[in-house]
């Protein structure tokens, strides 16, 4: 009997105690502010990347494959006169070979198309040897950041939205009559928007030029680099 009691007693004792765990698992946190702020820094594209292609066709696959070949691998060794890591690299991109219909749904021929990208930060190395490559023709021009320029970048917003966090974090307490704040948690994001105008690229769609070595023009933009911070604070 006495064992029974204890039983019982025991059961009663781990309800209260579970109750009692769930009650401070489950209160709502007091004076908790949710709140974010960014930091905004404009910087100079400092990547560039041009897009050479070739395109060629013919009754022959084999045919319009070789042509696209010789022209690739012309193109490759021009090119490779003036890489330099970093400041001019060097890469295939597509190389594609389909299929010509009629109107009837019946093959008359083969085309195809080779690209070949040049990318860096040396703008005057790429547009000039881009001017020199004769066998293909600039397509796209596309301005970035440079790893190197996108992580200063970075860390300059990342200071600004963590003083402007601080700041809105320390306005709002004594707004709502505390003195001060304490971090709950916080997460920090970045991104960039590519660029704050289009970039351009001043008569290279044909790539008809006055000489046939002349630099590519090409006139890069600005690009936004944002960071937000977002989190809670202990209001005290």
């Amino acid at each position: 009997m006495n064992a029974l009691k204890l039983i019982v007693a025991g059961a009663a004792l781990a309800m209260a105690g579970s109750a009692l765990a769930q009650n401070v698992i489950t209160a709502a946190p007091q004076n908790v502010l949710q709140l974010s702020a960014q930091g905004t820094v404009e910087v100079q594209q400092d990547l560039l990347q041009m897009t050479l292609v070739a395109t060629r066709d013919g009754t022959e696959a084999a045919t319009v494959q070789s042509q696209l070949k010789a022209a690739l691998d012309a193109a490759l060794q021009e090119a490779k006169k003036q890489a330099q890591a970093g400041q001019l690299d060097v890469r295939t991109g597509n190389f594609n070979l389909s299929p010509r219909y009629t109107r009837e749904g019946k093959i008359n021929g083969w085309q195809g198309r080779a690209e070949l990208v040049l990318e860096g930060r040396d703008f005057a190395r790429i547009t000039q040897t881009a001017g020199r490559i004769t066998p293909l023709n600039v397509e796209h021009v596309g301005f970035d950041l440079s790893r190197e320029q996108r992580q200063r970048s970075a860390s300059e917003a990342q200071k600004l939205a963590i003083d402007s966090f601080r700041q809105k974090a320390s306005e709002l307490a004594r707004g709502f009559g505390f003195a001060d704040y304490a971090l709950r948690e916080v997460s920090v994001n970045d991104s960039h928007d590519g660029g704050a105008r289009p970039p351009r690229m001043m008569a290279a769609q044909a790539k008809s030029f006055s000489s046939a070595d002349a630099p590519v023009p090409v006139e890069a933009g600005k690009a936004t680099v944002v960071v937000t911070v977002s989190g809670s604070v202990q209001l005290r």
